[in-house]
C-alpha cells in the first residue's frame, strides 16, 4: 500500500511585522510604489469588516502583515519605529525621498549617519508608520559575523 507524502514546510525565525492601517488599498500603493512590495496573500475574513494582505519584496521568506482596522492608535514612527528596507544603491534612497516629498509624504532626512548605519532617510506611511530607506547597513554583514 502507497501512503501520499505531504511536504510541510515549517517556518523558523522572524516570519513578519504587522502593521495596523486604515485603507488597506493605500497601504499596498504606498509599499508597492516606495518598497517595491507586492501582495503574496489577501483575505478577508467571514464575516470581518476589514481586509489583511501580506506583502513582501521576494528576497526571503518575510513579509508585512497590513491588517485594515477603523482606527491605528499606535503607529511604528517616532523618532526610532521603523521598518526597515536596503536598496542597491545610494542613489536609491536620494530618489525615493525626493519622489515622496513630490507626493506630499512626510520625510525624514536622507542622512549620513557612517557605518554601520549608513546613508538613509524616513518616509512615512499614511497610517504614520516609518519606512526607513537605506544604503550600506551592515546588517547582513554584522549577522554573518555572528553566526556560528
Amino acid at each position: 500500500m502507497r501512503v501520499a507524502s505531504v511536504l510541510v514546510s515549517v517556518d523558523r525565525g522572524v516570519t513578519h511585522v504587522a502593521l495596523a492601517v486604515t485603507d488597506l488599498d493605500a497601504s499596498l500603493a504606498f509599499y508597492e510604489r516606495y518598497a517595491a512590495m507586492r501582495v503574496v496573500h489577501r483575505r478577508k475574513d467571514p464575516g470581518a469588516a476589514h481586509g489583511v494582505a501580506w506583502i513582501s519584496d521576494l528576497t526571503r521568506p518575510f513579509v508585512i502583515v497590513l491588517i485594515e482596522v477603523d482606527r491605528v492608535e499606535q503607529p511604528l514612527g517616532g523618532v526610532y519605529g521603523h521598518v526597515g528596507m536596503g536598496v542597491g544603491e545610494r542613489s536609491d534612497v536620494d530618489r525615493l525621498c525626493a519622489s515622496a516629498r513630490d507626493d506630499g509624504r512626510e520625510v525624514f532626512g536622507p542622512l549620513d549617519s557612517g557605518p554601520p548605519v549608513g546613508y538613509w532617510g524616513y518616509i512615512v506611511d499614511p497610517d504614520g508608520n516609518n519606512l526607513e530607506i537605506s544604503y550600506g547597513q551592515e546588517v547582513g554583514l554584522t549577522v554573518d559575523r555572528a553566526a556560528p
